[in-house]
């Protein structure tokens, strides 16, 4: 019987991101979804889907911090998968603390190391580290919404159409609130003479024209602008010649409402005008 290329989408991350969901998004998506599944079984389970066809050609597999060998049999496990042939991507899912708080609050479960939500939460997180760098995919899920989500794994999905192309996107934030925790470039622009101090512009966003023009005239934004946007642009083809699939570029003001939403979009205008596909999302700039 013939072989098939067997794709394994891991879905990991800490505990309360959003696992569970994320594997219904692939088992929307037609993928062949197994959550919890013992680290042991995976190589044998790789075997029969390789024969079985087409049906189960594309699989998710949800593991994580409560499957007992986890953290000493992971790389083991994936390093024998691939030897199989085995295409084996890794998803990260992970949120703030304030959030996984929130979440463990409001379902009232325990966290599964059996301590306090909290202390959990922190020991996970080092218990987590070396996998969470590891990932081809990490996904924040602080702040999106199911439908959010289901559209961050269908971009998952058009990776995987095209092997030479990478995924770029670009995400506005507000230092308030955190960094983003999917980022791979950082940059802050909180130098920029800010809006929320001329009242004509206070309730306004970044994608008001007033906001933009007032940003986009200071000498600050003008320096900054062509440097950071040609750095940008000669930096990726090299990230792509290195086989990354995912990239993402973050850029922080104060609040995430005005400065970093007018960069934001200048950058992705930028780039796309070059040939790249930039996806732009702005994560706070409805708080």
């Amino acid at each position: 019987m013939k072989k098939e290329q067997v794709l394994f989408w891991i879905v990991t991350g800490v505990s309360g991101a959003g696992k569970s969901q994320t594997i219904d998004c692939f088992e929307d998506f037609g993928f062949f979804c197994v959550d919890n599944i013992p680290l042991a079984l995976l190589p044998k389970m790789a075997e029969l889907c390789s024969q079985s066809g087409r049906p189960l050609a594309r699989v998710a597999l949800g593991i994580d911090i409560r499957e007992g060998g986890f953290l000493r049999d992971f790389l083991a496990t994936l390093e024998r998968l691939r030897k199989q042939g085995v295409d084996c991507k890794i998803v990260f899912l992970d949120a703030d603390d304030r959030t996984l708080l929130r979440r463990f609050s409001e379902t009232r479960r325990r966290h599964p190391l059996g301590k306090n939500v909290s202390a959990g939460i922190r020991q996970e997180r080092r218990q987590l580290l070396k996998i969470k760098e590891m990932a081809d995919k990490i996904i924040d899920t602080t702040n999106l919404t199911l439908s959010e989500l289901k559209q961050r794994i269908l971009d998952l999905m058009d990776v995987r159409g095209a092997q030479s192309d990478m995924q770029m996107s670009i995400v506005s934030f507000g230092y308030k609130y955190g960094l983003p925790v999917d980022a791979d470039l950082v940059w802050d622009v909180r130098f920029m003479p800010n809006p929320n101090y001329k009242r004509n512009l206070r309730d306004k966003t970044g994608r008001d024209a007033a906001v933009r023009r007032y940003v986009l005239a200071t000498p600050q934004a003008q320096r900054f602008g062509k440097k950071f946007f040609e750095l940008v642009a000669d930096s990726l083809p090299h990230y792509i010649q290195e086989g990354k699939s995912y990239l993402t570029i973050a850029i922080g003001c104060t609040g995430g409402r005005h400065r970093s939403v007018v960069m934001a979009e200048s950058l992705a205008t930028y780039l796309n005008r070059r040939g790249f596909k930039i996806r732009v999302h702005h994560r706070d700039i409805d708080r």
